[in-house]
């Protein structure tokens, strides 16, 4: 299925080839989610491997024709590099000058691009360290993810802010865990179900179906009341996830930690974007996400993946989004109580609540290992436990 995008063609392409460059790859599969035939998609790959990304736009190559650049035509190129990637240090910029060097994109060789210390104090000789010495604040943390692309993304609303015409902006950002891959940052009017609802169809179309989405308990994808003894009260959306496969997994209330790939891509796009600018409306924030998030997928080093993109790391699904929701079926001798309104079911002459979101669908109760105990399901999902008296 054709992509239902605003991104550019230059965008489409570079996130293609970096993906169609792994691998075992399906590249029939890749091509038909993109929306073209695979011998563009092998012509595009060709002079990505021959050329890098600069191989997949017509344009001149600046020639290396200044060999004996001074030390302030250096700093220069540093500076303007940094003014392109405000939020970028030393080491990501020593990266991707190495890279364009390379690529003969610049006007120095690669032996003549500074070390990623020398970068960074040419760039508080200029002022432009906003928190000199932050990353020697971070401390240490042992990182966990998942070990394939779509096996957890992890979902979540940045904080909103005012534009120009006083509207607020809600961006929502959706992060696979295991490549850092940004799947999603949609400039959103508000933070209802249906238009997150339709984000999300987007992002299947084109990158097909996660495994388990990772969220907290706030609306749209939780109720916002918190956890009871036996858990989380889902919404609409999350039964919507739920019957297309998805595990829909709730992170401890207080605890954001338990999304921390999502919260650190948040700071990212924060302190790359957000703080540097500012938008006209919803159209002019939307276009400006979707080309920071490009250039975060597909030319910004990140340092948990050795200093490689994320597009280098991920693959979309083999699981596609389907054309119709399947049907809520257990099997024939499967134990089941249909949900009422008010968000019940009645077994064995005792009522349990399980979340006005099932109301209508007919949820399996299996007996656990445990006396009087019964696990209760919606398709393949557990969504509570209950105890008889």
């Amino acid at each position: 299925m054709p992509w239902k995008t605003e991104a550019t063609p230059m965008e489409l392409k570079a996130e293609f080839v970096q993906m169609a460059n792994q691998q075992s790859i399906n590249m029939s599969r890749l091509c038909r989610r993109f929306g073209i035939s695979r011998p563009t998609g092998y012509k595009w790959l060709r002079r990505y491997r021959k050329k890098g990304l600069d191989g997949l736009h017509e344009r001149s190559r600046r020639p290396n024709n200044s060999p004996n650049q001074t030390p302030e035509s250096i700093e220069q190129i540093v500076v303007e590099a940094r003014r392109r990637d405000p939020g970028w240090g030393g080491r990501k910029l020593h990266h991707h000058l190495i890279n364009l060097a390379t690529d003969g994109d610049l006007s120095i060789r690669e032996d003549q691009v500074p070390a990623a210390s020398t970068i960074t104090r040419i760039l508080d000789r200029h002022g432009m360290l906003a928190d000199p010495g932050h990353a020697s604040r971070r401390g240490s943390w042992t990182r966990f993810e998942r070990d394939q692309p779509n096996e957890l993304w992890q979902l979540d609303f940045k904080g909103e802010f005012r534009l120009d015409n006083q509207a607020y902006c809600y961006p929502l950002t959706l992060v696979d865990d295991y490549s850092r891959f940004s799947l999603a940052v949609g400039a959103c009017a508000d933070q209802k179900r249906q238009t997150v609802q339709s984000e999300l169809r987007t992002v299947f179309d084109r990158y097909g179906l996660p495994k388990a989405i990772l969220c907290d308990n706030g609306p749209p994808w939780g109720a916002g009341l918190g956890w009871r003894d036996w858990g989380p009260f889902y919404t609409r959306l999350a039964v919507w996830l739920i019957r297309l496969g998805i595990t829909v997994i709730y992170g401890r209330p207080n605890h954001p930690q338990g999304k921390g790939k999502n919260e650190r891509f948040n700071g990212t796009l924060q302190a790359e974007l957000l703080k540097h600018e500012q938008f006209a409306d919803h159209n002019q924030a939307r276009n400006r996400m979707s080309g920071w998030r490009d250039r975060y997928n597909t030319v910004r080093p990140h340092e948990a993946l050795d200093m490689e993109p994320p597009a280098t790391r991920y693959r979309p699904s083999q699981s596609s989004f389907p054309d119709e929701l399947p049907l809520v079926e257990y099997d024939p001798d499967a134990t089941t109580r249909k949900v009422t309104s008010a968000g019940k079911i009645r077994f064995q002459n005792q009522s349990f609540t399980v979340g006005k979101a099932f109301s209508g669908y007919r949820l399996e109760l299996r007996a656990s290992s445990q006396s009087h105990r019964y696990d209760v399901y919606f398709c393949n999902q557990q969504i509570r436990a209950i105890n008889l008296n």
